[in-house]
């Protein structure tokens, strides 16, 4: 072991009595000021490895607080080097303080450890502080990539809502949904998947966010005496608007956003309340032409987005020995040119 530093044990005491000082707060503030107190020894240890405190010196360190405080947990020397990164991140990137105090440290150490993109620590920070992710599901909304399929959402959002709302409306919606959790076998009928849909209505609003309500399926609208039906109707209590969801087991095709915009048409004419922002209409469709719904969409006058969903997954340790869609069309072009 190299000689200690001169302010080692200086340094050893003043982080005894940060522990000693988060220890008396009140049960309430634990979660916030174990969390406070996690920055302060980042903190600390960044400002130490400036002084030329090496790798060595944490792993003694640790070992002393654990001797310490045996039981407490989160004091290895691995936890400490996380401290000191999380600490000089948020540094970096001041607008993170606000989410990594307010979400669990088991949270931030996941997002952190996992992903070293900025916008993508973004976006998972601040999902887990407004929609109360639990350790589980952020990891699998972090394996199924939820921030490039928000940012590849398809939508007219654009040429229908005002610019300085649309950031709010894009983030609520992405451009695949993970049905996984509903079971259904391969081939099925729209009506069977709005059913499964309905049926796990919970797990369904944890895909789509805590902010959507569900309003009801086959809502009915009525029009000259006519009827016509929305197969599910949300409501988002911070857009402030209602949610229509048409299901499509088939690919995209440009009608199925004609029907939709009228949709919204009548929903926004007979039962939007006055304090409501317009409707918005979401096609769900089992496969889509990222080409043809732009076309289409150019046609629409009201809000929406075409969005696909996948239903079956096969465990990861099983798919990564399978080729993918891209391969798989190759593989048979390749098999045809041979003949």
């Amino acid at each position: 072991m190299e000689n200690l530093p001169v302010n080692y044990h200086e340094t050893l005491l003043l982080l005894k009595e940060r522990i000693k000082l988060a220890q008396y707060k009140s049960l309430s503030l634990v979660n916030t000021e174990m969390i406070l107190m996690y920055l302060d020894f980042g903190k600390v240890l960044s400002e130490r490895s400036k002084l030329g405190w090496g790798e060595s010196i944490v792993d003694n360190l640790s070992k002393d607080l654990q001797i310490e405080y045996s039981g407490v947990k989160g004091f290895s020397s691995r936890n400490l080097r996380r401290m000191k990164l999380i600490y000089e991140e948020i540094e970096r990137n001041s607008i993170w303080t606000q989410a990594v105090a307010k979400i669990p440290w088991g949270h931030t150490n996941i997002i952190f450890s996992k992903l070293k993109d900025s916008e993508r620590r973004s976006f998972y920070l601040q999902k887990c502080l407004e929609r109360g992710w639990s350790r589980a599901v952020l990891e699998e909304e972090i394996r199924f990539d939820s921030f490039a399929k928000a940012n590849d959402f398809q939508s007219n959002f654009s040429s229908t809502i005002a610019e300085n709302k649309l950031i709010d409306y894009r983030l609520e919606f992405k451009d695949e949904y993970n049905l996984s959790f509903l079971n259904l076998e391969d081939i099925h009928t729209e009506r069977e998947l709005e059913n499964a849909i309905v049926n796990n209505i919970t797990r369904t609003l944890g895909q789509f966010g805590n902010d959507f309500a569900f309003m009801g399926k086959q809502f009915r609208l009525e029009l000259d005496e006519k009827e016509y039906f929305i197969d599910i109707l949300f409501y988002h209590r911070k857009l402030k608007s209602m949610i229509a969801i048409e299901l499509k087991t088939s690919e995209f095709k440009p009608e199925h956003s004609q029907q939709l915009n009228w949709y919204l048409q009548l929903l926004d004419k007979t039962i939007k309340y006055p304090e409501d922002n317009q409707s918005i209409g979401i096609l769900l469709c089992k496969t889509k032409s990222k080409l043809t719904v732009e076309y289409a969409l150019e046609m629409a006058n009201k809000p929406i987005g075409v969005a696909t969903y996948n239903y079956r997954q096969l465990p990861e340790n099983i798919a990564k020995y399978l080729p993918t869609e891209q391969e798989f069309e190759k593989l048979l072009q390749s098999n045809t040119d041979d003949k």
